[in-house]
């Protein structure tokens, strides 16, 4: 485990310029359709978020949860200025985060987060607890942070967890696999 991205760096990893390198559309557009529940564990202050709702539509919603409260401020405040506050829902990681969401979850995105949770065993048990039947998770950790002896492991651990996985897309400066 490494530590937790600090909160004051959530403005830089939202940052506009970061699509030249990660496009949350092109990543995103071929796992979420109109109308889905997606889950984000960790979100930041929501580079992937803004896409993430304008593609489940109004039918759909995004519920987000972080362990840091300045995190979910600057998500929520980036979601009111996009005028899609009625699509995404932020919760404070801790008992009780999940709750309503067992089997209604179409699709996982845990980008960059993983590496970070002091158990990923529990993280994979819950993910695969809130999973409809075809759901999907897409795992993204960070080269940089996450090397290949590291990640195998985490692909196990969700394997331990019931998930069986693919190759995922390819992401700059990520390691990347669906969970399914």
């Amino acid at each position: 485990m490494s530590l937790v991205c600090p909160w004051w760096l959530g403005p830089l990893l939202a940052s506009p310029l970061r699509r030249l390198l990660q496009d949350p559309a092109a990543l995103l557009a071929p796992f979420v359709k109109d109308g889905m529940t997606v889950l984000e564990p960790g979100p930041g202050m929501g580079f992937f978020t803004l896409e993430l709702a304008r593609l489940v539509g109004p039918q759909g919603r995004v519920v987000c949860v972080d362990l840091q409260p300045r995190m979910l401020e600057g998500l929520r405040r980036r979601v009111r200025t996009a005028g899609l506050g009625q699509r995404v829902e932020t919760r404070l990681a801790g008992p009780g985060a999940l709750d309503g969401l067992a089997g209604q979850v179409d699709f996982v995105l845990a980008f960059a987060v993983v590496h970070e949770l002091p158990d990923q065993n529990v993280f994979f048990r819950e993910m695969r607890a809130v999973l409809k039947p075809q759901g999907l998770l897409l795992l993204a950790e960070p080269k940089f942070e996450v090397g290949l002896g590291r990640f195998e492991p985490t692909v196990l651990a969700a394997s331990a967890a019931g998930f069986s996985s693919r190759e995922g897309p390819r992401v700059w400066g990520s390691r990347t696999a669906i969970l399914f």
